[in-house]
């Protein structure tokens, strides 16, 4: 909302000493951000000056062009007389739309207009043009082409004057953020009335009239449609269509952002900014029969302003006549009935729409307007009537003609909202002492009739205000009023006793084991599309493609909520990646959405509290919500440098993530190789927690590494770390520091290829018994002295006990362990 300075002034009698900075201030303080301070003026430099032009020869060219060569009398800038022509300056126009004995307005040369326009004297079409006779647009003053700026007699004006000062009037304005709540915002009454309040200065509102009671001596309006509630009818008989639009309003308008198309156009957009009231002007001529406010017939059409023509749906409310639709509800009215420059007779609209109807209607069919943006947040429904009498009373004082004294006011304004609540809330809600008259002053002040009894109040909201619905509404008014800045910033005393729970704790431990394993948190926005869950190689029974949907996504190319973190850190990966940054260890940790047919949701009501039948059923419809950790690496672990060459980032790393994260919260990991999406088959291992698999590590699929456009080679982890933080920890065990000394044996045992280490490992402790206190992989062989498809796994068995074991005893339970380890893996030891 665009708010000029003048315009505020005018409303509202500020305090000495307020300036444009300190009301900006003032209205930041309230919730409605001044985003910038404009000012308003010519972008032109140098001299523009009024000019009479003094004759005009007209010179058909070869081209089919006309140009016209006028002698133009520009006061003090005049060129000395000479035996042709008086003293004057000759300029060549190409415009027609002005006679010899016109004002118009002449840059001269050394005058500089908009786009960097450099005016000088020139030799064109076999004359010297010194200088140019300007139209609208050429100097900034508005859109018009179509002929150069004539400017009337009764402006007072001669040759010579500065048109600068004559034609602009400098102004500040005030560029403010409105936030949807405080809809009365996108109105210059609104915005004064708030000023007033913080200033501490009375407010007298100029649309203080009271709705007359349904009549129906007007022009005719029948309302079938509840998304209606109340439709002002009022004629002006007699209007002048060529009255021109005063400058004031014309000036105002542009500041506000407004272009100034015609006085019945301009008036009602500036009764929209002044009172925040959208209207509309019917030619009385074109309109045929009754008025009638519906909804559309599927397939219906109408021809809007703009000149399109709009295929119309069921939903769509409309304003039609005996011919059909002659408007869209509050969104833009039709082609057959706009007024035109033979309008006389003019009927005024004011209504108020339900703001979701019109909300709905405009996105629907793709036209935003400045009507429409304050319907959909919603319009003082008790403004209609005093909206369309001072849209009315301008018109006819600048255009012209009278009011007709028979009026139409069709249904009525609802019932204004009524709260109550105890004055000590306002002070135990904000923590700051707010005495109960400061706290009537701002309510009343505020438009509120209140009733003060004991501690009890009674507030009945203005009909501006619809988001004042119960006494926390109140509180927070209150509160904005009396500025933020009175609110104590201390923090609530912690109760005793309490603390981080047993998951807040092991949570954050995984945060930081992983990132003391050198990995780096991200944050990724949580929405997926079919093409990345394709991208993943997942099939089509997969769990992670049960998604749910969004009603209202933020792009359709992402509609859905994420089952899975890896396109998130893919995307974070490539955005590196594409900006010469290939080393990366990136971590996420957060939700995934599962669809698992869960029934919709209810909606319940925002005026009261939901039942708790509602909040049941609202917990039911939620999807499963698993809580994983993801992590992804690529490009080197350790550069190149001085002391040794690149480390590759490799499958080593994402599992080591996994098990520190896994031991942060009490857990040890079992692995096994598995094949799963979207890892590379045979350099993948599932992750384990006490026999369930809880997540995946491993090299990418290379067909997923090149749809993602990932670095060769990147590998990943995802695990559930909710399944971390909610299994029973093991409480960790430190064992005492024996005085025996270790009984080292190696074993070398060939396997079949696809045998997992891990087996061979978990094989070799059960046989091992008691006596075995490690037992370690150190080297995998594939080798002349291993048959093919085979391989070689050789492992440190270390044995200790409460006394110096001997060879015999170490031997045994080697010999021990490899017996369990041929009969469950049909290992043999390799000599």
């Amino acid at each position: 909302m665009k708010a000029p300075i003048s315009w505020l002034r005018e409303l509202v009698n500020l305090p000495e000493g307020i300036g444009t900075k300190e009301m900006a201030d003032a209205f930041t303080a309230l919730g409605l951000t001044v985003e910038h301070i404009e000012a308003t003026g010519a972008e032109v430099t140098g001299p523009l000056v009024i000019g009479r032009v003094l004759s005009l020869t007209e010179e058909p060219q070869k081209n089919g062009k006309t140009i016209r060569y006028c002698r133009v009398d520009v006061g003090a800038h005049n060129a000395p007389a000479d035996d042709q022509y008086p003293a004057s300056r000759g300029i060549v126009c190409g415009a027609s739309n002005f006679a010899a004995g016109d004002l118009v307005v002449v840059a001269l040369p050394g005058a500089v207009l908009p786009g960097d326009f450099r005016i000088s004297a020139r030799k064109t079409y076999g004359h010297i043009s010194d200088g140019m006779i300007c139209a609208e647009d050429e100097i900034g003053l508005g859109e018009d082409h179509n002929g150069i700026i004539v400017v009337p007699e009764s402006s007072g004006l001669h040759p010579g004057d500065d048109a600068l000062a004559a034609l602009w009037t400098q102004d500040e304005v005030l560029d403010i953020e409105v936030t949807p709540d405080l809809s009365h915002g996108l109105s210059l009454r609104g915005l004064g009335r708030e000023l007033a309040v913080v200033t501490g200065v009375p407010f007298s509102d100029p649309y203080d009239q009271p709705l007359p009671a349904p009549v129906s001596d007007g022009y005719p309006v029948e309302l079938d449609s509840d998304r209606c509630r109340l439709f002002v009818a009022l004629t002006i008989e007699g209007f002048n269509p060529a009255a021109p639009t005063p400058r004031f309003m014309a000036d105002r308008l542009r500041a506000c952002g407004v272009r100034s198309i015609s006085l019945p156009v301009d008036v009602t957009n500036y009764v929209m900014l002044e009172s925040g009231q959208p209207l509309h002007a019917y030619d009385a001529a074109k309109l045929q029969g009754t008025i009638r406010v519906r909804l559309a017939t599927e397939g219906e059409e109408i021809t809007t302003l703009d000149g399109l023509r709009r295929t119309l749906t069921a939903e769509d409310l409309l304003i039609t006549d005996d011919s059909g639709p002659i408007g869209i509800a509050g969104v833009m009215g039709g082609e057959t009935t706009e007024v035109s420059p033979e309008t006389t007779t003019i009927v005024l609209e004011a209504a108020n729409f339900a703001p979701a109807s019109v909300s709905h209607t405009f996105r629907r069919h793709g036209l935003p307007s400045e009507a429409s943006k304050r319907f959909e947040r919603a319009v003082d429904p008790g403004l209609c009537y005093a909206a369309a009498r001072r849209a009315a009373d301008l018109l006819v004082e600048h255009g012209g003609g009278q009011v007709r004294g028979d009026i139409t006011v069709a249904g009525q304004a609802p019932a204004a909202n009524r709260i109550d609540l105890r004055a000590g809330l306002v002070s135990s809600v904000l923590g700051a002492e707010v005495e109960l008259e400061e706290t009537l002053r701002v309510l009343e002040a505020g438009g509120c009739l209140v009733t003060a009894l004991g501690d009890s109040l009674t507030v009945q909201a203005p009909t501006w205000r619809p988001d004042l619905r119960d006494p926390y509404d109140i509180v927070e008014e209150v509160g904005r009023k009396i500025g933020y800045h009175r609110i104590g910033s201390r923090l609530p005393a912690s109760p005793a006793g309490r603390g981080l729970t047993r998951a807040q704790r092991a949570r954050r431990a995984a945060l930081r084991a992983a990132a003391a394993s050198g990995f780096t948190e991200v944050l990724s926005l949580p929405f997926i599309s079919d093409a990345d869950l394709d991208r993943l190689g997942l099939a089509e029974d997969d769990p992670r493609r049960t998604v749910v949907r969004l009603a209202n996504p933020l792009a359709e190319t992402s509609p859905y909520l994420r089952t899975t973190l890896l396109p998130g850190l893919f995307a974070a990966v490539v955005k590196n990646t594409s900006r010469s940054l290939p080393d990366l260890a990136l971590f996420e940790r957060g939700l995934v959405y599962r669809d698992g047919g869960t029934p919709a949701a209810p909606r319940p009501g925002v005026t009261q509290r939901p039942s708790d039948e509602e909040l049941a059923a609202l917990q039911a419809s939620l999807p499963e919500q698993p809580e994983l950790l993801a992590g992804v690496v690529t490009g080197a672990w350790h550069s190149t440098g001085w002391d040794g060459p690149a480390v590759a980032a490799d499958w080593r790393h994402v599992v080591a993530l996994a098990e520190s994260v896994a031991q942060a919260t009490g857990h040890v990991l079992e692995r096994r190789n598995a094949d799963a999406a979207p890892w590379h088959p045979g350099r993948c291992a599932e992750l384990l927690l006490k026999g369930q698999v809880i997540g995946h590590a491993g090299e990418l699929h290379p067909e997923v590494v090149k749809a993602f456009g990932l670095p060769a080679r990147a590998c990943a982890v995802e695990l559930n770390l909710g399944a971390l933080l909610a299994a029973e920890a093991e409480v960790p065990r430190i064992g005492l520091l024996s005085g025996f000394p270790l009984a080292k044996e190696d074993v070398a045992l060939i396997v079949d290829e696809a045998t997992s280490a891990e087996a061979v490992r978990q094989a070799l402790m059960e046989g091992a018994g008691e006596l075995l206190e490690s037992v370690t992989l150190f080297d995998v062989y594939h080798g002349d002295q291993v048959p093919e498809g085979k391989k070689s796994l050789a492992f440190a068995l270390r044995f200790r006990a409460d006394r110096t074991l001997t060879d015999a005893e170490a031997g045994a339970a080697r010999d021990a362990a490899v017996a369990v380890a041929a009969k469950r893996c049909d290992a043999t030891q390799r000599a």
